[in-house]
């Protein structure tokens, strides 16, 4: 028992931290917007992460049942369509407001998985914020924007379940490797048709290799870590904090500024997340 409450704060741990990257991550993505494009920082991130990962971990892939490789498409798919539909939302909708709209996914998932009261009074909590955090008066968004953040929502949700079901066959450190080379594959159509890669120099490709260290690579190999520590209710609950990290990494880099009845709604997620966070069941 005491064993799994101390990995069980390892892993409420690693995902905030998880979560700060991915979202410093972006912040710097999206400066690379009016140099690169959505479509050219999407690829530098995830081609570079993948590069990076296959050097360091080199998976032994010719070792992989079909079943697995399935799993690694699945995996590698929903981490490319998240990222490059995300990409192109935040492109025209501030980052707080953008990581809102998308987090229907995670919160699908986490409606879906809960089997007990107490999980659908904090799903319900994190909604309002979601709620009250969009800006229904049309000020600040813009529709477009808004359908791509969602649509990243969905694939959001299925990354989440498709990481779930990789770490029960596979390594951790190896599914996000092969999956990274898969998204890879997925986005560098997209980059190369934009024209914007060709505008790249040493200068962008450093920061693109913070964008892939802070926005993929890290974050991505913490959350198969805390999934194995973590029921999948409790992680994709606890992922609502993401508006919080996406607003404040925003403000703070970017300088995008948020209504008062925003960071309201971004006190609901946090404490959506915490509480769901603190009556989550332990397993054995």
């Amino acid at each position: 028992m005491q064993s799994f409450s101390f990995n069980k704060k390892w892993a409420v741990a690693t995902a905030l931290a998880a979560m700060m990257s991915v979202q410093g991550g972006a912040s710097i993505a999206k400066y690379l917007f009016s140099l690169l494009g959505p479509a050219g920082a999407v690829t530098l991130r995830v081609g570079i992460a993948g590069v990076l990962l296959s050097i360091f971990i080199r998976p032994k892939v010719w070792k992989y049942s079909a079943k697995e490789w399935l799993a690694i498409l699945f995996y590698g798919l929903s981490i490319g369509g998240m990222n490059l539909t995300f990409y192109y939302g935040i492109q025209r909708v501030p980052l707080g407001i953008g990581v809102a709209v998308e987090f229907i996914g995670p919160l699908s998932v986490a409606l879906l998985a809960s089997r007990r009261a107490a999980d659908f009074l904090w799903a319900i909590l994190a909604a309002a914020g979601i709620l009250l955090i969009v800006p229904w008066n049309g000020k600040g968004a813009d529709l477009t924007g808004i359908i791509f953040v969602g649509a990243a929502g969905v694939l959001w949700g299925t990354y989440i379940v498709a990481a779930n079901r990789l770490t029960k066959i596979m390594k951790s450190t190896e599914a996000v490797t092969c999956g990274m080379c898969v998204a890879t594959l997925l986005v560098l159509p997209f980059g190369l048709l934009s024209g914007d890669l060709m505008k790249l120099d040493i200068r962008l490709c450093f920061v693109g290799l913070g964008v892939a260290v802070f926005s993929s690579a890290l974050p991505f190999t913490l959350d198969l870590w805390t999934m194995k520590k973590l029921p999948a209710k409790t992680f994709s609950v606890l992922q609502s904090l993401q508006p919080a990290f996406g607003a404040l990494s925003g403000l703070i880099f970017l300088g995008e500024m948020l209504t008062l009845s925003q960071w309201i709604a971004i006190c609901c997620v946090m404490a959506a997340s915490a509480g769901a966070t603190i009556t989550a069941p332990e397993r054995a």
